[in-house]
């Protein structure tokens, strides 16, 4: 017997991510995260099945969220990167770097950090 836990749908061999139990007595599906151990009244489901799960007429969906599960980036975060991306392809204009053809501006000024990405103020503020 393998030490993973397979979906319980029919012909999926996917691993199990969440556990469904139904409570007949408030017509509610509960999909939740993955239980400790297997129940003889629960089904396992895989990432898919999961996600595509619907009960019948008149019963209600409940899923609960997994803390543990790692949350997707939200629209704030792409864009913060999509623009630090922007920021870093963006040529430098300090002036001429060789020789003495002119005078060299300051660098920017870190203000914050969060992570691997810098806020730097503009020497010229």
């Amino acid at each position: 017997m393998s030490p993973v836990r397979r979906c319980s749908r029919t012909a999926c061999g996917r691993p199990a991510v969440a556990t469904l139990t139904y409570v007949y007595a408030d017509s509610t599906a509960v999909l939740g995260p993955l239980a400790t151990y297997a129940e003889p009244h629960c089904y396992d489901l895989c990432a898919e099945h999961g996600e595509r799960l619907t009960a019948p007429r008149g019963w209600e969906v409940v899923r609960l969220a997994d803390p543990s599960a790692p949350t997707r980036p939200s629209g704030d975060d792409l864009e913060a990167l999509a623009n630090a991306v922007r920021e870093a392809a963006r040529p430098q204009s300090r002036g001429t770097e060789g020789g003495n053809r002119g005078p060299r501006t300051a660098d920017p000024v870190e203000v914050a950090r969060r992570g691997h990405l810098r806020v730097l103020r503009s020497p010229d503020s």
